[in-house]
């Protein structure tokens, strides 16, 4: 028995209808922000509350509507909850060595400001990560590396979230705008010139705004040259990478850049004042023994450990980077032809290791507004999946740390363990995206978002942002609103590839606040059952952020015209 889509269920009624859409994210926000429930407790309900609305008001059939969720939590187990798995055993595997230790000594020996450290590794490392790699590994590890260092979970978790703002965009080697080329029909090479006409503004201004989050407006000022040399060299690289190289590389040469730049930098500039968080001061002596011992030898440890030490992580951009060039891609899921030996031979296990087989109950039981069926498929790519590279890298890692075999073994064991409810929260929060999406629940909300006319311009980042907030994924979301960003702005004037942009800059914004998101970060860090404390902490940003994206996009469409290509 098939459904037909309907986006205004509630007697023909666009605002009556996108109001009842609203009620489980509506109901999400009340759950972690004010109830403060824990992350699988608000997931869950907030699943079962799509799944009402989506039966009772939406008219989906019960049976369509529960598939569609577990297609939606399939997809958070593999490839999403993969990546957290395999990157906190990584993660793991080097505390559990002693190497963990090195590589925060080898940190403190360029900076012990924890202003500077942010930028280090939230910012500049967070987004080569996010780059190459992208789907949570970016938030997961560098959260990780900086509670390794001394910061506060929760704080190192938001901080990461916000830092990761500047390089959604052009993720996992540009996907989410070489994406939005086939529904949209514009050259992909023309959206990259767009936002990379936005984003470096957000660009330069995110580090500052993380220092201030950090310290105060004051503190941040301290360090103001080393933030313009950090958000200047990023901002810059990826305005001139975006108009002239394409969506695929801006990511990892604006964060190679702007990580090179700033370590040389803190070589000749020093900031007057050290800052560390209040809550340190329980640490004083442990952080003075770090200081002395620095002072005294100008390398606590030989090139040799500290090579060592990095080399799980060097070991993991290595397998990552190479994870996400296209023709690799190809002949991990048993797609290349062509005449290299390597990736013939790879091509058999690639396509044994990958699986779509139809979700029973679902595929092609839903027909979309313009009566064609909508395929839906298990995903199941195992050797593609960015967690199986980073597996990889722990792999190659237990030979570098000279871990045995059964210590691997039950380190894996006790990540698994760790993940249980994060992994059940990433699940639900998944399964709620994919129910919002396929009732049309999603396509009501754009559609009324859609209907501003001559402040769309304004709203259309906010487009965006209510996509990756929902599917938590910039590339779901420009899939998503695409072509409606499209027909909407050529009827009210705009140009369309700057809807197309803002469409994608503002979905930046919703990164932080996405359900899975957060599910992610609190994982990583082993805040399991605080996602609402992370919750409150990134709320505000990404509504500060998102504002300013909109001002950008309305000013380009109307004062600053001349900025689009």
């Amino acid at each position: 028995m098939t459904w037909t889509q309907v986006f205004t269920p509630v007697g023909g009624s666009l605002g009556i209808s996108a109001l009842v859409a609203l009620i489980p994210i509506l109901y999400f926000f009340w759950a972690l922000a004010i109830k403060r429930m824990k992350g699988y407790m608000a997931g869950l309900t907030t699943l079962l509350m799509v799944i009402l609305v989506a039966v009772l008001v939406y008219r989906m059939p019960a049976e369509i509507a529960i598939m569609s969720s577990v297609q939606g939590a399939v997809y958070g187990i593999l490839p999403i909850g993969w990546i957290i798995i395999s990157s906190v055993f990584l993660y793991k595997l080097t505390v559990k060595t002693g190497q963990f230790d090195i590589i925060r000594s080898s940190v403190l020996s360029i900076t012990e400001d924890r202003r500077l450290q942010a930028l280090l590794v939230a910012f500049s490392f967070g987004a080569f990560l996010e780059g190459a790699a992208g789907f949570g590994a970016p938030v997961a590890i560098s959260a990780a590396l900086l509670v390794g260092l001394g910061f506060h979970p929760l704080y190192a978790a938001g901080l990461c979230l916000i830092a990761n703002t500047a390089p959604v965009a052009f993720g996992a080697i540009g996907i989410p705008i070489i994406a939005m080329e086939g529904p949209t029909g514009v050259p992909a090479m023309e959206i990259s010139k767009m936002v990379g006409r936005q984003l470096p503004i957000l660009s330069v201004f995110v580090p500052f705004y993380l220092i201030v989050i950090m310290s105060g407006f004051k503190k941040a000022v301290e360090v103001l040259p080393a933030i313009l040399v950090s958000g200047i060299s990023f901002s810059l690289t990826q305005y001139f990478t975006s108009n002239f190289m394409g969506p695929e590389l801006p990511d990892i040469l604006s964060a190679l850049v702007s990580l090179v730049a700033l370590t040389l930098f803190l070589k000749v500039w020093k900031p007057k004042t050290i800052f560390r968080f209040a809550s340190e001061q329980a640490a004083t002596a442990e952080v003075a023994a770090a200081s002395q011992a620095i002072k005294n030898s100008k390398a606590p440890f030989t090139t040799g450990q500290i090579f060592k030490a990095w080399s799980p992580f060097l070991v993991l951009t290595a397998f990552i980077s190479i994870w996400g060039i296209p023709t690799v891609k190809k002949a991990l899921v048993g797609k290349y032809e062509g005449a290299n030996l390597l990736f013939n031979c790879l091509n058999p296990i690639g396509k044994a290791l990958s699986f779509t087989p139809e979700v029973p109950g679902l595929h092609n039981l839903i027909i979309d507004v313009n009566g064609k069926p909508i395929a839906a498929l298990f995903k199941l790519e195992v050797l593609a999946a960015a967690g199986t590279a980073i597996l990889l890298a722990a792999i190659v890692t237990k030979f570098i740390v000279s871990i045995s075999w059964r210590d691997w073994l039950a380190t894996f064991g006790e990540t698994l363990n760790e993940l249980k409810f994060p992994l059940l929260t990433i699940a639900s929060v998944v399964g709620f995206a994919y129910v919002a999406n396929a009732s049309g629940m999603s396509t009501t909300l754009g559609m009324a978002l859609a209907g501003t006319g001559m402040l769309f311009p304004f709203f259309s980042p906010f487009l965006g942002w209510l996509g990756v907030f929902i599917t938590g994924s910039d590339t779901s979301s420009n899939l998503l609103f695409g072509n409606l960003q499209k027909v909407t702005a050529t009827s009210v004037g705009m140009e369309p590839v700057l809807a197309l942009a803002a469409n994608t800059s503002g979905g930046v914004a919703g990164k932080m606040i996405s359900p899975q998101s957060i599910a992610v970060a609190c994982a990583a860090v082993g805040l399991a059952g605080k996602e609402s404390d992370l919750f409150r902490f990134t709320v505000k940003h990404s509504l500060l952020l998102v504002v300013i994206i909109g001002i950008i996009t309305y000013l380009q469409s109307n004062l600053l015209s001349w900025m689009v290509p």
